[in-house]
């Protein structure tokens, strides 16, 4: 992505550059269309999955200025060519920062929540083997337990398959919303979150919130 950046710095000053030697018109115009949906093109590629909201807007403003060729207003074509280039700057940028921070937190629950995943599934097995369920557990519980663990177990599957599409933020998001079900069925099922720690440290991080 440095080096996307880089390329892009590199495009926009020469763009300039050739802009100021030009005048305002169709040929200036042109040139600067392509520099920038070039810019674009090569932000998309590394942003669409981290800042979709953000590149969609590049490639809006990029159509705008390509309609405005198209009806010969060449001068605001120009300029809205010119400073797209540096947003697509920008917006890599920030994909690069977004990216980072997605990261981090793709570790932090990728660490965690397989072996709280394990937490429940044992705790089913121990229950559903029981002749009778503890008093705080009813029947119609313990069936919702089961079924918000098999919705867990559903979500991680898809996070993890995001994942490996590059689809971080979407794996971000679903494996969260598994984590949030999971902590409704540790509570329902009295599953001591420290259990899920036995295996691995950073889940101490995973606690049921107070009611």
């Amino acid at each position: 992505m440095k080096k996307i950046i880089v390329g892009l710095a590199i495009a926009l000053f020469v763009s300039i550059s050739f802009l100021m030697a030009c005048s305002s018109g169709k040929n200036a115009a042109d040139v600067a269309i392509k520099a920038a949906e070039q810019a674009v093109n090569a932000t998309k590629a590394e942003a669409a999955k981290i800042v979709p909201d953000q590149v969609k807007s590049l490639e809006d403003t990029l159509a705008a200025t390509k309609e405005k060729f198209v009806k010969g207003e060449y001068k605001e074509a120009l300029g809205d060519a010119t400073a797209l280039a540096g947003k697509a700057k920008d917006v890599l940028a920030a994909a690069k920062v977004k990216k980072e921070e997605l990261t981090k937190k793709w570790t932090e629950l990728s660490q965690g929540l397989p072996q709280v995943i394990t937490a429940l599934q044992n705790r089913v097995d121990e229950l559903s083997k029981a002749k009778k369920l503890p008093a705080e557990i009813t029947t119609e519980k313990f069936a919702e337990a089961k079924a918000g663990l098999a919705s867990v177990t559903d979500d991680w599957n898809k996070a993890q398959e995001s994942f490996k599409t590059g689809s971080i933020a979407d794996a971000v998001s679903v494996a969260t919303s598994a984590k949030e079900k999971a902590l409704k069925a540790m509570e329902t099922l009295s599953v001591d979150p420290f259990a899920a720690a036995a295996a691995n440290p950073t889940v101490q991080a995973v606690t049921i919130p107070s009611k």
